[in-house]
């Protein structure tokens, strides 16, 4: 019961770090809305994810600080470039900031429920 607790606060762990580093990066795109030329980024959740938690990842040791998100960000496609070549859609980057931080907070509260779980399980209740 305990490894199955640790592996999923491990998970839940690695997709708080990813959300996080998904925050930063959404952030970094409204501050440069103004910006010519900026093309915003964008991270594919789930196949990063996949990446961080998949067999490929246990092999290859290393925490999740270890491991590098530049290589997995992509341009987000423009609905509009601008006349500067910008290519942030203010819309989208808020609508996304918003979705992202809310679970966010799902998972830290998943990983609060996790802690508690193993102190229960720990303590014997």
């Amino acid at each position: 019961m305990l490894n199955r607790l640790s592996d999923s606060l491990e998970f839940q762990t690695q997709a708080l770090t990813l959300r996080a580093e998904r925050q930063r990066l959404i952030a970094s795109n409204i501050a440069n809305a103004d910006t010519p030329g900026y093309q915003a980024r964008e991270i594919d959740f789930a196949r990063t994810l996949r990446q961080w938690t998949g067999p490929a990842a246990t092999t290859g040791g290393g925490t999740s600080a270890a491991r590098p998100v530049d290589r997995t960000l992509l341009y987000a496609a423009p609905s509009q470039t601008g006349l500067d070549g910008n290519t942030v859609d203010m819309d989208r980057e808020r609508a996304s900031f918003a979705d992202n931080a809310v679970k966010y907070e799902a998972t830290l509260r998943f990983i609060n429920g996790g802690v508690r779980t193993m102190l229960d399980a720990i303590r014997g209740q």
